[in-house]
């Protein structure tokens, strides 16, 4: 992928002092050719710590420090003096070339915000809205304290991988006089008949996403987020969701879905030649508004899980609607997880042995005229129903460059036939246009509300 590093931003003010953090805490520009998205570099972990994050072990009795200066143990000692660990390290940067949340790894804890404009609000209001926004996100992002009426809920933390990402819904370019700069691409997705949609639970003005690898990190900026839209905005609707932790496994593997499925195995990756041109509006599109160069359109759909009716399935059936062997994620076809799937292979009694109706199948790009799109989803869990049955599932995003030939594309497909549509139903739905990544001095959505 191209670099997506920008110019290395202001150093951030301490929360308790006020004061400068030192340089030396500041993270480095991200090497030539890699994305400044991802987390900063594991070296010197000691060394990234910003000051926040060192009130956190402040005070640890025994602290014992490896050749590189890493902690490798420590004496008996209060819970509280427990260092950090890298998990809470990891920063995301927020000016880079796309908007961070998108490419970014799964997080463990992530918020899906719909706001709509208050009665009155306009293009000034969404202006003022979206500079606040950005400027908590920086300094969330970067370790720091909210710029007014911090709630100190993510004090003792790291940056924990915290994301904080921006769009703009269907509605907003009518309420804001802004109706020739809304993209085609934002036209209402059509109907599928899976869907049983709760409209005040669908579409809206603004959307944001949060992200984070720690609970507490991301509801602190959710909290940010929701008081900083003061008189401006007001939630639609709010959906929470998790993953797996980092580190949870032995080794970094696909993520498993509340079926048990690993879901994600067949996603774009940035290293492929036509990553960008998938997922992302060229700056030269003839289609796209100039404002929505380096962004992309977020589908965010909340699918319930028919939980109860899935587990009833023996685990040859469930293989069979997924056409994947749920334990490793391989295609029924044999090999690995990434095998390639051999969708004529047949069984000693002539029968295919990925099933014509299999969701695999009917999702793979080749099956759709090279559809893609990039699944960064979290799974949800909202209690139980008065009859027993789990409110679960899968709040999913897909990022792609035109939802027409990504989203639509497929869903249209598996509304013809997929094994797997039995044992779900999408319950809301979101399409959202998200701007390039907002340069220094720039805000998210700079161009399109003051062009």
């Amino acid at each position: 992928m191209p670099d997506q590093s920008l110019p290395e931003a202001p150093t951030p003010v301490s929360r308790s002092t006020g004061a400068r953090a030192p340089e030396t805490l500041a993270p480095a520009p991200a090497p030539a050719g890699e994305s400044a998205e991802r987390p900063t570099s594991a070296e010197s972990p000691v060394k990234d710590l910003t000051r926040r994050r060192l009130l956190g072990a402040a005070g640890a009795s025994g602290l014992v420090l490896g050749a590189a200066g890493v902690a490798v143990g420590y004496a008996a000692a209060p819970a509280q003096a427990t260092p950090l660990s890298s998990v809470g390290a990891g920063q995301a940067m927020f000016h880079v070339k796309h908007q961070p949340g998108i490419t970014q790894g799964l997080q463990a804890r992530g918020h899906l915000i719909a706001f709509d404009l208050a009665a009155g609000a306009g293009r000034k209001e969404a202006a003022a809205l979206l500079r606040r926004w950005s400027e908590t996100a920086r300094l969330l992002m970067a370790g720091e304290a909210a710029a007014h009426d911090d709630t100190d809920v993510a004090r003792d933390a790291g940056p924990s991988s915290l994301t904080v990402t921006f769009g703009f819904g269907n509605s907003f370019f009518a309420r804001t006089g802004l109706e020739k700069q809304r993209p085609v691409a934002l036209d209402p997705l059509p109907a599928f008949s899976s869907d049983h949609l709760d409209a005040t639970r669908s579409n809206g003005d603004l959307w944001v996403q949060i992200g984070a690898d720690d609970a507490l990190v991301a509801f602190h900026a959710l909290r940010a987020v929701q008081k900083d839209a003061g008189g401006a905005a007001k939630v639609r609707w709010q959906m929470n969701g998790f993953n797996r932790t980092p580190g949870a496994t032995a080794h970094p593997m696909t993520a498993r879905n509340l079926m048990g499925q690993m879901d994600g195995t067949r996603n774009p990756k940035p290293a492929e030649a036509d990553f960008d041109q998938r997922i992302f509006v060229p700056a030269d599109s003839g289609k796209d508004p100039a404002w929505m160069a380096n962004g992309s359109y977020a589908v965010v759909r909340r699918i319930r899980m028919l939980l109860d009716d899935w587990e009833k399935l023996s685990l040859k059936a469930q293989e069979q609607v997924v056409g994947r062997r749920k334990a490793d994620g391989a295609a029924l076809s044999g090999g690995t997880e990434t095998t390639e799937m051999d969708l004529e292979k047949t069984d000693a009694n002539g029968d295919l042995v990925v099933p014509i109706n299999a969701h695999a199948r009917i999702t793979r790009p080749d099956q759709n005229g090279g559809a893609a799109m990039l699944r960064r989803p979290f799974s949800y869990h909202d209690g139980i129903d008065p009859d027993g049955t789990p409110d679960a599932g899968l709040l999913f995003v897909c990022w792609q460059a035109d939802p027409l030939r990504g989203f639509v594309t497929v869903q249209r497909k598996l509304d013809r036939g997929d094994a797997l549509s039995q044992y779900i139903r999408h319950e809301s739905s979101g399409l959202f246009a998200v701007p390039g990544g907002a340069a220094k001095g720039e805000y998210v959505g700079q161009r399109l509300l003051e062009a």
